[in-house]
């Protein structure tokens, strides 16, 4: 088994499966190098001699240039390259879609809504409309455990800080935020609590809500009840009756959006987890299903991957509006578009936004793109999906699941236990992480770099999926991690 690959033979570096030590031979592609330094797992090797200016190419891209001559062998990395990112972009559209074969749907044992929606989950879930009633909704969560019973998977809360002293902006984006996961189909009852005195009003959250069932969605002003959790336990003793009604039932597959997202990325990450949700999300978009990418500033210096897989100039045109839509809002803060990656993705290999991009967008496998969602907008077209939200875990997941993700897959690295309110599968990049941290990685797909074929991991994660669909438990539902962030870009009153 090697202990390194070159991604693509346009490249001029190989990236180390397992640590490499000086003096070691390095054989790839017809080069033979020999390591100049002591190479960490995960970082590049230099396959032929550079001179300062000349670009680093990995995935057949350029992933930034070296700053001085580099001789081959040379272990590449912050110390001797940077990017070559900066300023804006003009997109133009060179349209190069190649249809995924349709293939026969799998089935999952899941619920079915009255709107026609699939779920994976049947919870209720309490909502408050504003920070003040934090302690109120998970005192109410405490005190109704009874309720969990038959096809009831549980009761949650889902506590912020906001939905009071906000403008603008900001004011509405909690607002949609909030009526988007009381829309989530995996929530088959929904409290929402508020104070009543704070600005997202009762009026406003209906008029965000829509249309809704009443016998599923109850409302609790906590100003307005002599004791909230007296009111409180009625109505969910009313919606755990309605939630109660659904039972598990044969599902087919091509009812299920999956969130994809990556956090505490490695120099692996592009190699072994993110290609193998890549093929995952062609399997399901095959099969009628629906996937959803996001994490917007790690899309930079990656757009070639995507922008020209989309499916019609329409969405061309709204992916751009995306793109240029989150650079302005670095820019319109004084801050560095580019100012990426994190001290931990560095640690683990990866030097520059390129770099972590051209890994980050592995995950959208090879579909046409069919549609570009707006944050906390609810998905609509079938098939592989873009959606606008930055590349913060929390934000990121929140925003995935109130698009309407029924799972949300979590690539890694190095690690990390949260949850989101949709199941959270977190997806280990490398072998050691999976084993190490064995209570928080629900899959390892660092066998890869041990040498299973991407194409047998993705279809091991996709098994994983339908069970999970079906009622296993991820680690981080297990712990009771679930929590949401809303996306914050103003003044607090």
């Amino acid at each position: 088994m090697d202990k390194w690959i070159r991604i693509n033979e346009k490249d001029n570096v190989a990236v180390a499966l397992s640590p490499l030590a000086k003096g070691e031979l390095v054989s790839v592609g017809g080069l033979q190098v020999t390591a100049q330094e002591d190479i960490p797992q995960g970082h590049k090797i230099l396959l032929k001699d550079l001179a300062e200016g000349d670009d680093v190419l990995k995935y057949g891209f350029s992933i930034g240039h070296v700053i001085t001559d580099v001789k081959a062998g040379s272990w590449v990395h912050t110390h001797n390259m940077k990017t070559n990112l900066e300023g804006e972009i003009e997109y133009t559209y060179h349209p190069q879609i190649v249809p995924l074969k349709a293939t026969e749907p799998k089935v999952f044992q899941g619920y079915m809504r009255k709107d026609g929606r699939a779920a994976v989950r049947n919870e209720i879930w309490i909502l408050p409309t504003v920070g003040c009633v934090n302690g109120v909704v998970r005192g109410l969560v405490e005190k109704n455990q009874d309720l969990v019973t038959g096809s009831i998977d549980g009761i949650y809360a889902f506590t912020h800080p906001f939905g009071c002293s906000q403008t603008g902006a900001d004011h509405a984006q909690t607002r949609k935020l909030l009526a988007a996961l009381a829309n989530h189909p995996n929530a088959g009852a929904v409290l929402v609590v508020s104070l009543g005195c704070e600005n997202l009003t009762h009026e406003q959250f209906l008029t965000a809500l829509g249309d809704f069932d009443h016998d599923r969605v109850k409302f609790l002003i906590c100003q307005e009840s002599e004791d909230e959790f007296e009111d409180g336990r009625k109505l969910l003793k009313e919606l755990a009756a309605f939630a109660g009604q659904f039972k598990r039932q044969p599902v087919s597959s091509d009812h299920l959006v999956v969130g994809m997202k990556c956090g505490g990325s490695d120099g692996l990450s592009g190699i072994t987890a993110n290609p193998t949700v890549g093929v995952f999300s062609d399997i399901l978009c095959s099969q009628g299903g629906t996937t959803i990418l996001t994490e917007v500033p790690e899309m930079f210096g990656a757009e070639g991957m995507l922008m020209n897989r989309c499916a019609s100039t329409e969405v061309f045109d709204k992916a751009v509006h995306m793109l240029n839509g989150f650079k302005h809002y670095f820019i319109s803060h004084n801050e560095v578009v580019y100012d990426n990656p994190s001290p931990g993705n560095k640690q683990g290999g990866i030097t520059t936004l390129e770099d972590k991009s051209c890994g980050c967008v592995q995950k959208g496998g090879s579909a046409p793109i069919m549609d570009v969602l707006d944050y906390a907008d609810q998905v609509k077209t079938r098939g592989l999906n873009m959606l606008y939200g930055p590349g913060n875990d929390l934000v990121s997941a929140t925003a995935l699941t109130a698009a309407g993700c029924h799972i949300i897959l979590f690539t890694t690295g190095r690690g990390t236990p949260f949850g989101a309110p949709a199941p959270t599968l977190k997806i280990a990049t490398n072998s050691q992480l999976f084993e190490r941290k064995g209570s928080w990685m629900d899959f390892n797909a660092g066998t890869i770099a041990q040498g299973e074929p991407i194409p047998e991991t993705a279809q091991r994660l996709f098994d994983l999926v339908l069970e999970t669909a079906s009622g296993k438990q991820t680690w981080s539902e297990k712990k009771g991690y679930r929590d949401i962030s809303i996306f914050k870009d103003g003044v607090v009153l």
